[in-house]
């Protein structure tokens, strides 16, 4: 088995976006188990969810959702402009 670590490179917007939807799923509901019914998986999900909230310092900042609307709306355009 390959011990080499698999790394993974996001945009900040990718990043800052996705922490809060891990966020969500994890912390604040019970959706992650009706998303991911494997336990197993849970582990890599929550060690990108870790390494993201420690290189993430706009999570902590007081303009937390306006920053994470103007990610939202970037990334939105760069895949074509509509949200679904």
């Amino acid at each position: 088995m390959d011990e080499e670590p698999v790394l993974i490179k996001l945009t900040p917007d990718q990043a800052f976006v996705l922490s809060d939807w891990l966020y969500e799923v994890m912390m604040e509901s019970d959706k992650l188990d009706a998303i991911v019914p494997d336990r197993a998986v849970w582990s890599g999900i929550y060690t990108i969810s870790g390494t993201l909230e420690k290189n993430l310092a706009g999570i902590f900042a007081p303009d937390y959702e306006e920053r994470l609307a103007g990610a939202r709306s970037r990334l939105i355009e760069l895949m074509g402009g509509s949200e679904q």
